[in-house]
């Protein structure tokens, strides 16, 4: 019995198959003879009135082929049915439509709501631009950072007499000495030179010397150099200056109109030495000289031991 129902089955399902065939060719047949009468209308000028009429008569064909297929689906499912076979038919969701109204409600409600805070008075806002007025009518009063800018002039220089109490070779460069100064501080300072090539170690040891103590400490060759001392200096000779006699460590250097204040500390960024070091000179009689102006020290000068007509760094 059930190879029976399932060749019946067979034989609809060919038979379904057959009869959708063979109804779409008789649409792409109907189809293109509405083509083919709509060109011939064209050329009559009857196409507005006789469109309607074929749209009329495909219309009741589709109709019919609808009734026909319902009923080649139903023949099938009888089938399936009366052969033990489950049907389930899908059920559309009751809460899609609910869910999808919610959802736009939603939407217009949060757009709704950004659009009063949009409209609201911005009260933030309003306090940060008192305040940037306030700004702007206090600027005028305030001085230009400039303005508070010292002049780059040897007075932003702290230069004092020194004492190199010993000298010895670095560590790790064999053109730099490792020197303690007394700078007429609570502690000697930790200086490194490059002068191996132009002074012996044996005069290095135990002798005064101007040194220039506000730079920036900096690491030389794993090492920090805490000040530098000042030399009159050419490509081919170096020598150290020389404070007068009678001054000792701590004693500082000025010249003739520059009084200002010595700066704490250099900032290497703003390049205040390099600046002033241009206008340093050793004069014809082996003073040291600032814009043409003597170095002193409590009113005497520093000077060159040999050199004359160089310049100093």
């Amino acid at each position: 019995q059930s190879g029976h129902y399932g060749r019946e089955l067979n034989n609809l399902r060919m038979s379904a198959v057959r009869l959708c065939t063979s109804k779409a060719a008789q649409i792409d047949t109907v189809l293109e003879q509405l083509k083919q009468h709509v060109l011939n209308l064209r050329n009559k000028g009857t196409l507005v009135k006789n469109t309607s009429e074929y749209k009329k008569q495909l219309m009741a064909e589709n109709e019919r082929l609808k009734r026909e297929v319902e009923d080649l689906k139903q023949q099938l499912i009888d089938v399936e049915t009366a052969n033990g076979r489950k049907q389930f038919i899908a059920q559309p969701k009751k809460d899609t439509v609910t869910k999808e109204t919610v959802n736009s409600a939603s939407s217009k409600s949060s757009i709704t709501t950004v659009a009063a805070q949009s409209a609201a008075p911005p009260v933030s806002s309003a306090k940060a631009e008192k305040k940037k007025a306030a700004k702007k009518q206090a600027k005028p009063t305030q001085q230009p950072k400039d303005a508070a800018t010292p002049p780059a002039d040897v007075s932003r220089l702290d230069m004092r007499v020194g004492f190199i109490r010993s000298a010895k070779l670095h560590p790790d460069a064999d053109g730099l000495y490792l020197e303690e100064i007394d700078c007429g501080e609570s502690e000697p300072r930790q200086v490194i030179s490059g002068l191996v090539k132009h002074i012996p170690i044996e005069q290095m040891q135990e002798r005064p010397c101007v040194v220039l103590c506000n730079l920036k400490p900096a690491k030389m060759r794993g090492i920090m150099s805490h000040a530098m001392v000042m030399c009159a200096s050419t490509p081919e000779k170096v020598e150290i200056l020389c404070p007068p006699c009678g001054s000792k460590p701590g004693d500082k250097v000025t010249v003739e109109g520059f009084p200002g204040t010595p700066d704490q500390q250099l900032n290497p960024k703003k390049k205040v030495f390099e600046a002033i070091q241009p206008d340093f000179l050793v004069s014809p009689e082996g003073n040291a000289l600032y814009k043409g102006v003597e170095w002193k020290i409590n009113g005497q000068c520093v000077t060159s031991p040999s050199m004359r007509g160089c310049g100093i760094k």
